[in-house]
């Protein structure tokens, strides 16, 4: 939930208002945050680039295509490109997610 909310406060923060809150967002929002955060616990060197394949290769296997606009019901999303063709603002949404998972890596528990 965190790691969801940080990254929906940043989307918002860039004009992007597409994202419920963790309480309002639905199920294949919370499955595809929880799934980045299981990548991020079991690779925990990995770069923002396999952090947005892993999430490219999730949301394709799901259905998702590219679309201009994010659509879900068209299961369609601008960010369905390699890492490298990502805008600043979103190869930074990457970094970000990561950043927040590897606070809770780092936590004695």
């Amino acid at each position: 939930m965190v790691a969801y909310e940080t990254n929906r406060s940043y989307c918002h923060s860039i004009g992007d208002h597409s994202q419920k809150s963790w309480q309002e967002a639905d199920e294949w929002q919370h499955e595809s945050a929880i799934k980045g955060v299981e990548f991020r616990f079991l690779n925990p060197g990995s770069g923002p680039s396999a952090q947005h394949e892993a999430w490219l290769r999730d949301k394709e296997a799901s259905g998702w295509k590219y679309g201009p606009v994010k659509d879900a019901e068209k299961r369609e999303h601008p960010c369905m490109v390699p890492y490298q063709e990502l805008p600043f603002e979103q190869r930074l949404k990457d970094r970000l997610f990561q950043a927040v998972v590897d606070v809770f890596l780092q936590c004695d528990h």
